[in-house]
C-alpha cells in the first residue's frame, strides 16, 4: 500500500462519518417540499440546521485532522483546533470537552496528533463521560496528553493495534486510519504512543521532540 492508499483509507474514514448527517439533509430536504402543515414545516427546517450544522461541524474537524489546514506554515492556531473539537462533540450532550492546551499555537503535528487521539477516546466513552484534552512545551518537547473518563470506556482492538504499529498498511481498514496517522506521525518523530487504562479511564500520551 502506498501513500495514495492511505490517503483513500482517510477519506473512506471521512465519508462514513458524513454519510449520517448528509443524508438527513437529504431527506429533510425532500419532506420539506412535501410538507404544507406549518407546524411540521418548521420542525423540518430545525431539523435540516442541525444536519447542517453536524456536517459543518465534522468538515472543520478532518480538515484539521486530516487535512492540511494551516497551509504551509509550521504551526496552527490551537483556538482553531479547540473549536473543531468542541463542535465536533457539541450535539453529544453526554460528552464533556474540557480544553487544557497551553498557548495560542502548536506544532501542525502536534495538533493532528492531539485531534485524533482525542476522536479516538472520545469513541471509547460508550456512554459519555469527560474528555480532558491537554498539551504544552517544557525544554522545546511537546507533550500531548489525551484522557477520557467513563462509566464505560473501551479502545478497540484494532485502534490500539493500529496506534502501536502492530498492523502493516495492507491489513489497515478505515476504521482504524485515523489511529495510523497517529502511529505514522508519532514514528516520524521517533517516538512512541503511550496508552494507560484503568476501569473507566483510558489515557494517551505522547512526547514530541523540539
Amino acid at each position: 500500500m502506498n501513500s495514495a492508499d492511505f490517503a483513500s483509507l482517510l477519506c473512506s474514514r471521512l465519508c462514513h462519518d458524513l454519510v449520517s448527517p448528509v443524508g438527513s439533509l437529504y431527506n429533510g430536504v425532500e419532506l420539506l417540499a412535501d410538507e404544507t402543515d406549518p407546524d411540521m414545516r418548521a420542525r423540518c427546517m430545525e431539523l435540516l440546521a442541525d444536519s447542517a450544522r453536524q456536517t459543518a461541524n465534522k468538515l472543520k474537524f478532518f480538515r484539521l485532522a486530516f487535512g492540511a489546514a494551516g497551509g504551509f506554515g509550521d504551526n496552527v492556531d490551537t483556538r482553531e483546533a479547540q473549536a473543531a473539537l468542541e463542535g465536533l462533540f457539541g450535539s453529544d450532550k453526554r460528552t464533556q470537552v474540557e480544553w487544557q492546551v497551553a498557548g495560542h499555537s502548536l506544532p501542525k503535528g502536534a495538533v493532528k496528533m492531539l485531534l485524533n487521539l482525542a476522536m479516538i477516546a472520545g469513541d471509547a466513552l460508550l456512554r459519555g463521560g469527560t474528555l480532558l484534552v491537554a498539551s504544552e512545551v517544557h525544554n522545546g518537547a511537546t507533550e500531548v496528553v489525551v484522557r477520557a473518563e467513563g462509566p464505560r470506556v473501551l479502545l478497540d482492538e484494532q485502534l490500539r493495534s493500529a496506534l502501536t504499529g502492530g498492523v502493516t498498511l495492507e491489513e489497515l481498514t478505515p476504521r482504524a486510519a485515523s489511529a495510523y496517522l497517529v502511529h505514522m506521525l508519532a514514528e516520524e518523530a521517533g517516538v512512541g504512543v503511550n496508552i494507560m487504562e484503568e476501569e473507566g479511564v483510558l489515557v494517551f500520551g505522547v512526547t514530541l521532540p523540539g
